[in-house]
């Protein structure tokens, strides 16, 4: 007889390190696109996509099917000692995708944080500077550099420095947190005037959309105004899409919304559609500097989900994801804008594409955040048969992150069940 959730939950808090969090004390034991059952038959509809590493849903047909054609040939020869023809496929595709008109080149790895500390490294040997900038709520990994460069203390820093020196941070442009695109410009200014000069600056990271810091997404303006103080300093414009990229905000990459062209980006997720894989692509001429040795990793480049990868590559245009990111964007949009009219604990919904987030406050003041509420929300949730996720420099934001390749009629019975849940809190939350 297997296992019960709870006997799961036992073993795991005897065996596993309570620093690895779970939004859920329930035990999967099989996915199919949308939906998840638990180790006691009870299913789930998922609204959290594995963190936004599952656009193409749980085991899609053709990136399984790659993956078991790949396993008949090899495992891990290591790209670095004997290399094979998928990874050039892979980085090939990928150069051609980015929005970056000049020459490509395509350095995989095995973790989204393993891209930003490469892209940081290919920043600081190009321009021999060794500062950066990143901002505040941003998410890039929890590296001792990758928690450097995160602009959240709770829970991903505290405890854990001394950090790398030389990383600065800017607020992000939040106009909902009262931070425009002015005062975040301003702040740039300064940094350069107070803290570091923009001539050691090596690159300055950003997320066209913040993940973890709540789902904003930077404007068009100020994305063109950062592109051109960095143009203007000789500084390398990284653009994190590890939460962003790969169709989720209806384009490949949410910052071909703006129009600006990054000198590096970094991947990961919904890359390779449930494996681990992760990318830093841009310009060939900021590679060029690395000798060789300088980059890479023993497990860098796995050809097994390398396959996965083309799966999913392949799966862009055949399966429209684009476009069904629009749709379910808009889908959920619409529902929770009604929801808001309903709820005063609303205080904001946004998204782009299906990149979308609702922000939970007391009584529709967005200097009230509720945090207390959104994690009440999360565990009604999953009673009931859903599972969401927060996020938020405030930790009372929840997103929405569900398979592009999701049935319409499971994304509205899970908006659904989310409507359900709202309403039993509404009735059994103790008035404050």
């Amino acid at each position: 007889m297997s296992q019960t959730n709870q006997q799961w939950q036992t073993r795991r808090e005897a065996a596993v390190a309570q620093g690895v969090g779970n939004a859920l004390p329930v035990y999967i034991a099989c996915a199919r696109n949308a939906e998840l059952w638990d180790v006691e038959g009870k299913r789930y509809i998922d609204f959290a996509s594995g963190i936004a590493v599952l656009n193409t849903g749980h085991n899609h047909p053709a990136v399984i099917d790659a993956v078991k054609a790949q396993l008949e040939h090899f495992t891990h020869p290591c790209f670095q000692v004997t290399p094979y023809g998928n990874y050039i496929e892979l980085a090939e595709r990928l150069n051609a995708l980015v929005p970056i008109e000049t020459a490509c080149q395509t350095l995989f790895l095995s973790t989204g944080a393993e891209a930003v500390e490469n892209a940081i490294k290919v920043a600081r040997i190009a321009t021999g500077r060794s500062a950066v900038i990143a901002f505040r709520g941003a998410f890039h990994g929890r590296t001792l550099l990758g928690m450097a460069l995160t602009g959240k203390v709770q829970p991903y820093k505290k405890g854990y420095g001394p950090f790398p020196a030389g990383i600065y941070h800017a607020p992000y442009p939040a106009a909902y947190l009262g931070v425009s695109d002015t005062q975040a410009l301003a702040s740039l200014a300064g940094i350069f005037a107070a803290d570091v000069a923009p001539e050691e600056v090596a690159a300055i990271i950003i997320e066209p959309v913040q993940g973890e810091g709540g789902f904003y997404p930077a404007s068009t303006h100020f994305m063109q105004q950062l592109r051109a103080l960095c143009d203007r300093h000789g500084i390398v414009l990284i653009v994190d899409e590890i939460q962003s990229g790969f169709c989720r905000t209806g384009k490949t990459f949410a910052i071909e919304h703006t129009g600006v062209e990054p000198d590096l980006i970094t991947m990961a997720k919904s890359l390779a559609g449930g494996f681990p894989l992760a990318a830093l692509v841009g310009r060939k001429a900021l590679f060029d500097k690395a000798l060789p040795g300088g980059l890479g990793g023993t497990y860098a480049g796995s050809p097994v989900a390398i396959a996965a990868a083309l799966a999913v590559t392949d799966l862009i245009e055949r399966a429209q994801l684009n476009e069904k990111a629009q749709a379910v964007g808009e889908q959920i949009v619409t529902r929770l804008t009604r929801l808001a009219e309903e709820y005063d604990c609303i205080g904001d919904v946004r998204g782009v594409g299906a990149m979308v987030a609702m922000e939970l406050v007391e009584g529709r003041d967005s200097q009230k955040p509720d945090k207390e509420l959104t994690q009440l929300l999360i565990q009604e949730a999953g009673r009931q048969g859903l599972v969401l996720l927060s996020c938020g420099v405030r930790a009372n934001v929840i997103r929405f992150l569900v398979p592009l390749t999701a049935e319409k009629e499971i994304v509205d019975e899970g908006l659904n069940i989310l409507s359900s849940c709202l309403k039993v809190l509404q009735n059994t939350r103790p008035a404050k």
